[in-house]
């Protein structure tokens, strides 16, 4: 977490404070996000698909839960979660639709696990267009914030905030803040 800048730090913050329920930091990597929400006093779990990941975050931090699902689907029953943080885990999924993992398919299941009122946070790489680039072991998307809030908007979301950061050395950054509709998509 020292390496999380404070902006970002005080939008999850910020953010967590509003939910009530279990929470799921989906595609947590090595878990710092899922232990910094169960810090917080929420019921947080991490999920990921990699196992070097999972392992790394069970040894780290050994009192937070953490299992092995994906994005597209979470292993939970409908509208059983408060919220779901996807810190630049959905930069993975492709703007169309492959094998259904496509972004919509994801924000699909992610609506469908989050109970009506409940919240979503995605931190992810904010480019002028959808576009691919390399990134880590796999394909990276950089989306437009307005794109991805309209996509996240559809699958069933109310957008509640937007931020971008631009930091020298790094890719530009964008958040999106939202909370589930209590009727189905738009």
């Amino acid at each position: 977490m020292d390496a999380v800048h404070d902006d970002d730090r005080a939008l999850v913050e910020r953010w967590a404070a509003g939910l009530t329920g279990r929470v799921v930091d989906a595609g947590c990597g090595p878990g710092h996000w899922t232990d910094f929400l169960a810090r917080r006093g929420l019921d947080a779990e991490g999920v990921d698909l990699a196992e070097p990941f999972l392992e790394r975050a069970r040894a780290e931090y050994p009192a937070v839960p953490f299992r092995r699902a994906s994005l597209a689907d979470l292993g939970v029953p409908d509208g059983s979660l408060g919220g779901v943080l996807a810190w630049y885990s959905l930069i993975h999924s492709p703007p169309e639709a492959v094998d259904g993992t496509g972004v919509d398919a994801v924000l699909a299941e992610l609506a469908r696990a989050v109970a009506p009122g409940g919240g979503l946070l995605l931190g992810f790489c904010r480019g002028p267009r959808v576009e691919p680039f390399d990134h880590a072991v796999t394909t990276a998307w950089f989306w437009p914030v307005d794109e991805l809030a309209a996509r996240v908007e559809r699958a069933g979301f109310d957008v509640v905030e937007t931020a971008e950061r631009t930091d020298p050395g790094v890719r530009p950054h964008g958040a999106i803040s939202a909370r589930r509709r209590a009727a189905g998509p738009a």
